[in-house]
Formats: structure tokens, C-alpha cells, sequence
């Protein structure tokens, strides 16, 4: 039975081509960056060119790229490396003039940000930081308003995940920027999710910080980065040997990073935007089709081109991911990184649904990789496990039989 794979906000197959550039750096090129022999400089080099890569992707100098593990290491470096630096300092030079940062101590962030983002606000707290968790709309944008109002003169930080891993919601970098500019606090967002698949522009958007990954993206796991704005203040959360412009230490992954730079050209490429779009549509016309089925979000315009969240009235999602899996369909209840847990979906709580909503829920993610025939499958299929499912319920098997009697 052949797989198709709609959880790609999970993980990503990884493209071949990457894996072609990756793999002499495993077995001919496979020096340390760090070593001064001809095979040390070979690996620098192809570390060097991976930088400007990724750094141009996003309109940003190359000495502003720092390469991590991924992008929880990425969200908990830019988090407390600057929320640790900005605490106690009595000022710091940013572009020319003086940000007094005075015992500032507060973060601002939202309630529907990945785990790892939350998880480390929470942790802050715990040492002697303040945090405010920003509410969002029902289709799961922040309430610029509240974003603003919440902004005082101990705010180090306002992060903002930019395409919702779960619904797919796209934020208005630029005007969220704008308000962090005019209020001289620092603007983070994790774009694991959103990275290739809308246009990041570091200057026009005013971001200061930006996580970055690759294996969302057909690159290799256990690779990421971190934009950082040239005079921004933050210490080093990994120490070592000075890798990484001081910044993170740790012998560079030079066979990762090079595959990442290699996702990163080939994401770029616009028709891949259009295929998931076309594909993304054409799934969520068929699936609301389906009586008591609703999408969670926002509209297409305003969503990541590959993200498909839907509840599905009267039955778990858990078991409608279960059967598709039998029918050859990887599918996610939600965050792949907290869908094991019995709560329902902090993100589907955020914006408004019900515990019965969020725990009917099913996230469907593509790829360029799937095609539509692929689509109508899963239409096909799912139809018939939702019916299956509904008949089996309790209230669906009620339902059922007060429909034939009347």
C-alpha cells in the first residue's frame, strides 16, 4: 500500500537533490571547520557559502547567520539569550543611538506559540521574569490593540510565531514591527513553519531576531539558525570554543548546513507555493463538504499555502488519524511535538473552540511533493471514516437511528 504523507508540518521528506550535495561531506569533504589543513578549509568554505545562502533568503548580512541544531534550539537561544542580556545592562548601542535597558525584565508573547517558545517563557518565569501572554482572534491573530497596550518600559522582547505550526495563521510582520520599533523593543519570531513559503524581509518587516529550520523544508533534521540583527543584545547560551561568531558554540554540522542551504534554493522557487496552494484548496473544498466539519483559522489568503486544520463534530481526531493511517494516510492531531498528550490543542483553545472541537481535530499538511491525485484520495477515504466513525458514536449512532424513525 502506497504512503501518503500529509504531515509535513511534522517533518519533511528530504528532498534527493539535497541529499546529493550532502553526502561528500560525509565521506571526502568531511572536515572540521575549525581545523587549518586543506580539508578544514574546504569544510569553512562550504560553510561560508551556506551563510550568504540563507542570509540573502531573507535579506540579512551573512555574519548575522548563526547555524543551531533546529529550531527549538534556535527560539531558546534568541528567548533567553537576550531576555538574560537585557536584564541588568545599564545600555547598549543599537544603530547608532542608546537603548537604555535598565533592570528591564518583561517578555510579550502569545498564546498560541509552539511548545518550545512557551515552555522557555515559563521557565523565565520561574527565574525572576515577568511574562504576558497576548490573546488572539477567533482565526488566530494577534490583537494588535492588546499587543500594544501590554508594551511597558521593562519590555525586553515581543516574539511572535509568524505561520501558526497548527492552523496555519499568518501574522502582519510589518505592523507588528512597526509597533516594537516605535516602542524600541526587540521584535523575535519563529518562522519554522512559514520560512520559503512567504516572503521574510528583516529590514522591511523590522525583525531583529528570526528562527529558522530545515527540516520543514525537504532539508536535513537536527539543523537550523538564528538571524540576528547586527548590534542586537544577547549572550551566548551554548558555551565552548567560540563557534559561530562566539555566539554558539559547537563543531559545526557542515554536511546539515549545506544540505539546508540547498532546501533553502530550491524552497524558493514560487511554483512550489502555487502547487500547495492549488492542492491545499482543492483538499479543503472536498473535506467541508463533509456534514458538521469546519476549518479552524483564517482564510486561504492569510494562510501558510500548505496547512489544512479541521474539526469534525461528534468524533475524536485521534481516531480519524488512527484509521487513515490504515488506509496508507500519515496524518496529525495537532502539534507533532504534543499530540501524545490527552489535553486538547492549546492553540484550538486560544481561538475559542470548545474541548470537543479541539479533540475532533485533524491538521493536514503537504508538500510540492503530493499531487491531486493523492487529494482525492484522501477525500475519499475520509468520507467514509468520518460516516464510519459518527455511526459508531454515540451520539452519531443516536443520530443514525432518529433519522430513520422519523
Amino acid at each position: 500500500m502506497k504512503t501518503i504523507y500529509l504531515d509535513n508540518g511534522a517533518t519533511t521528506m528530504v528532498d534527493e537533490r539535497v541529499i546529493r550535495v550532502m553526502n561528500p561531506y560525509f565521506s571526502e569533504k568531511y572536515g572540521n571547520a575549525s581545523s587549518m589543513h586543506s580539508l578544514g578549509r574546504d569544510a569553512k568554505d562550504a560553510l561560508e557559502r551556506a551563510r550568504t545562502v540563507i542570509a540573502k533568503s531573507i535579506n540579512a548580512k551573512s555574519d548575522e547567520i548563526i547555524f543551531t541544531s533546529g529550531g527549538t534550539e534556535s527560539n531558546n537561544f534568541a528567548i533567553k539569550g537576550l531576555a538574560f542580556a537585557n536584564k541588568d545592562a545599564e545600555k547598549s548601542e543599537i544603530s547608532g543611538t542608546h537603548r537604555k535597558t535598565l533592570g528591564k525584565d518583561h517578555i510579550i508573547t502569545t498564546k498560541i506559540e509552539h511548545d518550545c517558545v512557551l515552555n522557555s517563557c515559563k521557565w523565565l518565569e520561574k527565574n525572576g521574569f515577568n511574562v504576558t501572554y497576548i490573546d488572539v482572534d477567533k482565526e488566530g491573530f494577534v490583537d494588535l490593540k492588546k499587543l500594544e497596550n501590554a508594551i511597558t518600559s521593562k519590555t525586553i522582547l515581543v516574539s511572535i510565531i509568524h505561520g501558526n505550526n497548527e492552523i496555519g495563521t499568518i501574522q502582519d510582520l510589518e505592523k507588528i514591527g512597526e509597533i516594537c520599533r516605535k516602542h524600541d523593543v526587540y521584535f523575535h519570531i519563529d518562522a519554522c513553519q512559514s520560512y520559503t513559503k512567504t516572503d521574510i524581509d528583516v529590514k522591511k518587516q523590522n525583525l531583529d531576531l528570526v528562527t529558522l529550520n530545515s527540516h520543514k523544508i525537504h532539508g536535513p533534521k537536527g539543523v537550523g539558525a538564528l538571524y540576528i540583527r547586527k548590534g542586537t543584545r544577547i549572550i551566548e547560551w551554548q558555551h565552548g570554543g567560540g563557534h559561530e561568531f562566539n555566539l554558539r558554540s559547537g563543531t559545526e554540522n557542515i554536511s546539515g548546513i549545506v544540505g539546508f542551504a540547498e532546501a533553502v534554493k530550491l524552497g524558493m522557487d514560487k511554483k512550489h507555493i502555487a502547487h500547495m496552494t492549488k492542492l491545499r484548496d482543492r483538499l479543503t473544498d472536498g473535506v467541508l463538504k463533509i456534514p458538521n466539519t469546519k476549518l479552524n483559522g483564517t482564510k486561504a489568503d492569510k494562510r501558510l499555502c500548505n496547512n489544512a486544520n479541521f474539526s469534525f463534530r461528534g468524533i475524536e481526531g485521534e481516531a480519524i488519524g488512527g484509521y487513515l493511517d490504515q488506509k496508507g494516510v500519515c496524518s496529525s492531531t495537532g502539534s507533532a511535538c504534543s499530540e501524545k498528550t490527552l489535553e486538547p490543542s492549546h492553540v484550538l483553545k486560544a481561538i475559542g473552540l470548545s474541548h470537543e472541537e479541539a479533540n475532533g481535530s485533524l491538521r493536514l499538511t503537504l508538500s510540492r511533493f503530493n499531487t491531486e491525485e493523492e487529494i482525492d484520495y484522501v477525500l475519499n477515504v475520509l468520507l467514509g471514516i468520518v460516516k464510519k466513525l459518527r455511526f459508531m458514536s454515540p451520539l452519531g449512532g443516536i443520530a443514525n437511528v432518529f433519522k430513520k424513525n422519523n
